[in-house]
């Protein structure tokens, strides 16, 4: 699992700075995506892919943090899912030693633009956080399909290696309570955000929708792309790619598009 990430490294040990564009006039809304079959690969700018998200209040009742169970080690190398992306977003990579001790490295936390020397001073952040992912429509999904989104190593966004300190100011908010501390982060930020919920078909709520369209507005509008589930095991997979039985995994990929900045690619 650790190749599918390994592109993420370089990017996340520059970030992708975006500056805030001058603001565009409003594409029209596009055509569902349910229009879609599986397989097909689907490209949106993302202020479109933002309209054709459900929006709807969201629900907290019944969460728990138990109810996603998180940092498995699902190809069973000693190094779970934490680890994992640690070692895919180390600028310098670490010594690894029994049980997957990292001792040493160097990690860049986009997040807040610093650099840190030790994995002990990062958290892994969802990028839509749990609860809000309960809130937004997982809560319907089975233990086994909240256990494939929170250690979902197939998408380079949905888990990112950042300090500690901006991990937990961040904690369940989305981006309408919460933007990261360092500015020149923030276009990639809410269109990972608009990307991730559109991977998952997860739902937004009415500040939600409007702040993310307000700082879309201010961002260039990256494509959005990504691939509709396929069929497993005979049978449609959910539209964020995970089998009804959970015994058979393919990815409902969603990425942007790299941008060229400064320093490299994103």
């Amino acid at each position: 699992m650790r190749l599918a990430r390994t592109a993420r490294a370089a990017a996340a040990a520059r970030a992708a700075l975006l500056t805030p564009a001058t603001a565009h006039a409003a594409a029209p809304a596009p055509a569902p995506m349910l229009q879609h079959a599986p397989g097909d690969t689907i490209t949106l700018p993302a202020r479109d892919a933002l309209a054709v998200l459900t929006v709807q209040d969201e629900s907290r009742t019944g969460y728990t943090r138990d109810k996603f169970e998180h940092w498995t080690d699902a190809d069973r190398d000693s190094c779970n899912t934490r680890a994992e992306v640690l070692l895919a977003e180390a600028v310098t990579a670490p010594e690894i030693g029994a049980g997957c001790t990292l001792t040493g490295g160097l990690w860049y936390s986009a997040y807040d633009d610093q650099y840190f020397d030790a994995a002990r001073k990062l958290d892994v952040d969802h990028l839509v956080p749990l609860a809000e992912a309960w809130d937004s429509g997982a809560s319907a999904w089975t233990p086994k399909e909240r256990e494939l989104y929170a250690n979902d190593l197939d998408d380079a966004r949905a888990l990112i290696a950042v300090s500690a300190a901006s991990n937990r100011s961040k904690s369940d908010q989305d981006p309408s309570t919460w933007l990261p501390p360092s500015a020149g982060y923030w276009c990639q930020f809410v269109t990972d955000w608009v990307a991730d919920k559109t991977r998952y078909r997860l739902t937004i709520d009415p500040t939600e929708q409007t702040a993310l369209a307000q700082r879309l507005a201010e961002c260039p509008d990256q494509p959005i792309t990504g691939t509709r589930a396929q069929y497993v095991n005979g049978q449609e997979a959910r539209d964020f790619g995970i089998s009804p039985s959970g015994s058979a995994w393919r990815s409902s990929t969603f990425s942007t598009t790299p941008t060229t900045t400064c320093c490299g690619t994103r």
